[in-house]
């Protein structure tokens, strides 16, 4: 299953999961609207089924509304791994005090799901994997029983 960022917030808010205030927009003046609504800076995410939204200039921060909207216009036009961006998402801005890496995937060599973390961060994690791979934590998930102590 892929989802976008919005679709898994959407999700994790319904099972009490703490997310950032915000909501995804088709056009930058939907966005600069949702910019007001929420006040101050805000994070205007690319949503695309791809890694590496950010380091190809899909997520950008804004001051105010006037420049979510500017940015959302530019990140509209884009394509990104050959995908072109047909939303955003607008969330409040947050200060990140430290970034993890966790992810649950499907590991077809052991036919099983995986769970994966890393507090080394999430960004860069294939550089994490090639450098400092003792960092990053897998633990397999039986897929009768589920997740164990």
């Amino acid at each position: 299953m892929k989802l976008h960022e919005y679709q898994s917030k959407t999700i994790f808010a319904k099972y009490g999961v703490p997310i950032p205030k915000g909501r995804v927009a088709a056009t930058a003046l939907e966005a600069r609207h949702i910019a007001e609504e929420l006040g101050g800076r805000v994070v205007i995410k690319s949503q695309v089924l791809v890694g590496g939204r950010g380091k190809a200039g899909g997520i950008k921060v804004a001051k105010n509304a006037a420049e979510a909207e500017q940015l959302a216009q530019q990140i509209l036009s884009m394509e990104i791994k050959g995908l072109p961006v047909r939303k955003i998402l607008v969330d409040e801005a947050a200060a990140i005090e430290k970034e993890i890496y966790f992810s649950i995937t499907n590991d077809r060599a052991a036919k099983k799901p995986v769970m994966i973390a890393s507090a080394a961060g999430g960004v860069d994690i294939e550089e994490v994997a090639a450098t400092n791979p003792e960092k990053i934590i897998k633990v397999h998930i039986d897929p009768l029983l589920g997740l164990r102590d």
